[in-house]
């Protein structure tokens, strides 16, 4: 009779588990010292050995030959124990024992001897199914239990387990499986079975699989019943995915905002019956690779890709801002949750490549979605402007005292030499005009392009060792707020020494006389015959 793969080569030993060594070592050194337990919690996702490891701790603890923690796999115990004929191994399937009474009748069997090993030991898989009434019929059994008995808990929601179980037990986490090492072990194990596999169809098997082995050996197992040469292609094929050309060929649409190509390569693969739930996860995965390549400066060690899509996603990252990038991944994730209750998957993907084409990035003042390449020359433009115009005091302060001011840098960053000044007791005719203001914005658009956007209204002054920036709407102290470590380091760069920040934003009845901002520029710049084109 045929074993699926993922059953053939559960592993046996602690040695034979991939990627969690953290837990295995501590588990060998635990049976060594003849310092283990009575019960433990196993959590983790699908598929990484939780499971396989309460299994191989159970054959441990009752070998009757044991070496270093592992068992020998030759006696009679082990022997048993791996043909799950042993009665001293008892596996519980929690999600459908969840009741009071399959509880109950695991107390009242942990009452009794072991028949033939040391310890009983039971497994209870998926425990965070088990019902409040379940738990706690549990709990008294966790608290005094009988020296021969051993719990192994196991499950992929450990939220879901009261406190005061998780607090009799040693818990261990179990981390998802890197993609190499799936690769590795898929790779070994075609090799013994027979059969041929690419290293590219490998390294998508592993990508798939998202950490778990057990998926990627159901989907290796797949792939052999429709081809002994596994590819890329038959990966595609037999899992039912796109192959990564066409996910490429959607992204390099949406990117182009080009909905009838996307559309096109979209109803394309539907035709060869793709599984679009399957290819909206794809088009997630790739789209996040293409954000951590546009942020981060070792995104190749973060990406398993071969070095052609890495050049693709590259090309790909560099038509958009990080911004837009975002906002396609946030899109797709709301297709991918609206799919999984779409009557007419189809219609739901459609609607959802025309949103992605037709995503455009807010580029307006102040908002974090505008592009510094693009703003860059932009603003130089206008500041050179304003400095001909000597309009660095845009917003001037009326002559009363200044009470009302937000600090910006705390006074605990400020040199502790050189304590803050108390701007409220200051007079506005003993503030000085920032003459560096201007060079600080300038170097802003460096820093910080979206920052020094909201502030080309504002003015500054400086008294002592604080500046205080001056803006006509409150709204843009929060804003300044929230990118205060820009500003600080182009004053600090500006100026040559660390100030304490406060701003203060000019009210209503200071503004309501006041000319438009764009009109007096205007006025100012026709009366020095400065031309200004207006496009409308």
């Amino acid at each position: 009779m045929y074993c699926a793969l993922y059953r053939k080569w559960r592993p046996l030993s602690f040695d034979d588990v991939v990627s969690q060594s953290h837990i295995t070592t501590t588990l060998k050194n635990q049976i060594i010292a003849n310092k283990t337990a009575h019960a433990y919690l196993f959590t983790g996702s699908r598929g990484t050995g939780k499971t396989t490891c309460a299994r191989i701790f159970a054959k441990a603890i009752n070998c009757l030959d044991m070496h270093d923690g592992e068992p020998c796999l030759k006696c009679d115990i082990c022997k048993q124990a791996d043909n799950q004929s042993l009665t001293d191994i008892i596996e519980i399937d929690a999600a459908s024992n969840t009741g009071v009474d399959d509880v109950r009748s695991l107390k009242e069997s942990a009452l009794y001897m072991p028949e033939q090993a040391r310890y009983k030991v039971f497994i209870i898989d998926e425990v965070h199914m088990l019902s409040n009434n379940a738990f706690n019929a549990l709990l008294k059994l966790l608290e005094e239990p009988p020296e021969h008995i051993k719990f192994i808990l196991a499950t992929t929601e450990v939220h879901k387990i009261p406190p005061t179980i998780l607090s009799r037990c040693q818990r261990f986490d179990f981390a998802r499986i890197k993609a190499k090492d799936i690769k590795d072990r898929l790779m070994f194990i075609a090799s013994k079975e027979g059969f041929k596999l690419d290293d590219d169809a490998a390294s998508l098997i592993a990508k798939l699989s998202d950490g778990g082995m057990r998926d990627a050996l159901s989907m290796l197992d797949q792939c052999t019943a429709y081809s002994d040469e596994v590819t890329v292609q038959t990966v595609s094929t037999a899992v039912g995915i796109s192959g990564k050309e066409y996910v490429f060929d959607i992204l390099e649409a949406v990117f182009d905002s080009d909905a009838a190509k996307a559309i096109d390569k979209v109803n394309e693969l539907y035709s060869m019956s793709k599984d679009l739930q399957r290819l909206c996860e794809e088009l997630l995965s790739q789209v996040r690779n293409a954000m951590l390549i546009k942020t981060s400066s070792h995104a190749e060690e973060l990406i398993a890709s071969t070095p052609e899509e890495y050049g693709v996603l590259s090309e790909l990252a560099e038509k958009s801002t990080l911004q837009g990038i975002i906002s396609k991944l946030e899109l797709l994730e709301e297709l991918n949750e609206r799919l999984i209750k779409a009557t007419n998957k189809k219609i739901q993907f459609e609607m959802g490549i025309i949103k992605l084409c037709s995503c455009e990035e807010t580029r307006r003042i102040g908002s974090d979605h505008t592009q510094a390449a693009d703003l860059k020359p932009l603003l130089n433009r206008i500041y050179n402007l304003e400095e001909r115009l000597n309009s660095a005091q845009t917003v001037p302060i009326q002559k009363n005292e200044v009470r009302r001011y937000d600090p910006i840098i705390p006074e605990n960053q400020t040199s502790p030499e050189k304590p803050s000044a108390d701007l409220s007791k200051v007079k506005t005719e003993d503030l000085e005009p920032l003459k560096n203001w201007r060079d600080i914005l300038s170097r802003l658009v460096e820093k910080s392009p979206s920052t020094s956007a909201f502030m080309t209204d504002s003015s500054a002054y400086i008294y002592q060792n604080t500046i205080l920036i001056v803006v006509k709407n409150r709204l843009l102290i929060k804003l300044l707020k929230d990118h205060v470590k820009a500003l600080d380091e182009a004053i600090t760069e500006t100026l040559g020494a660390r100030f304490a920040i406060r701003v203060r934003a000019v009210s209503n009845e200071e503004l309501k006389d006041e000319e438009s901002p764009v009109n007096k520029l205007l006025k100012k710049a026709k009366d020095l015959d400065i031309k200004v084109e207006v496009n409308k």
